[in-house]
């Protein structure tokens, strides 16, 4: 893969809490983003705040198809129940691009958030199936997107599980992850591990709750 700054990421979902804050931060370190959206208006509205918000220029909007197109590198940040559906839309667009998944699959009742059944096994092994094409990876699941939009905060301190059967792959995401002040990319195993993954921001979102924090992960001893 070429270096992180001749990279141009794509954000599916770039509109939405995740994906924008991702998109900042990446933004921020000097790599090219282009932000996707159902209505191209709609994400280049967005683009043009984070270009002011990060003060640079390389951030775009386009629709999701432009998006997934012009893109190296595409995040999925998009809602549970829409995933397979933009998916399936994009296969041709993704071929033989890295997909990098972060959707978690959830509820929620009167006792919390709880996580989804999928057919699959994760929504990244749905990712998988509907992108053969493709070289899917999961991370970024436990990232605040709280924290990740308020760039007075210097250092995101926060370890993100990779995911995938790709070695290069999961290696530049890692690096993506690196790449974000106070975050580190770290191996997390094969995609068929993602479901306890996206699981576990069942969790993290129930710590929030009760401790009014942003709670992350970090692994010891790596």
């Amino acid at each position: 893969m070429a270096q992180l700054g001749q990279l141009k990421v794509g954000v599916l979902g770039g509109t939405g809490p995740q994906g924008r804050g991702l998109a900042l931060r990446w933004a921020k370190a000097g790599i090219p983003v282009v932000i996707g959206s159902r209505a191209a208006d709609r994400a280049e509205a967005a683009a043009a705040e984070l270009r002011e918000l990060a003060g640079v220029e390389h951030v775009t909007g386009l629709d999701n198809a432009g998006c997934a197109a012009d893109a190296d590198v595409v995040l999925v940040a998009v809602p549970w129940d829409g995933h397979r559906d933009l998916l399936e839309s994009l296969r041709d667009q993704l071929a033989g691009k890295i997909v990098i998944d972060c959707v978690n699959p959830l509820g929620f009742d009167k006792q919390g958030p709880f996580a989804l059944p999928v057919e699959e096994g994760s929504a990244a092994q749905q990712a998988e199936q509907v992108l053969p094409e493709s070289r899917v990876t999961a991370a970024f699941h436990h990232v605040s997107a709280v924290l990740l939009a308020d760039l007075s905060v210097a250092e995101v301190d926060i370890d993100v599980l990779v995911l995938g059967d790709d070695r290069e792959a999961t290696d530049t995401v890692r690096e993506l992850a690196d790449a974000i002040p106070g975050m580190r990319g770290v191996y997390g195993g094969r995609l068929r591990n993602a479901h306890q993954v996206e699981a576990l921001t069942a969790n993290l979102i129930a710590i929030n709750r009760r401790y009014k924090s942003h709670a992350g992960l970090r692994i010891t001893d790596v």
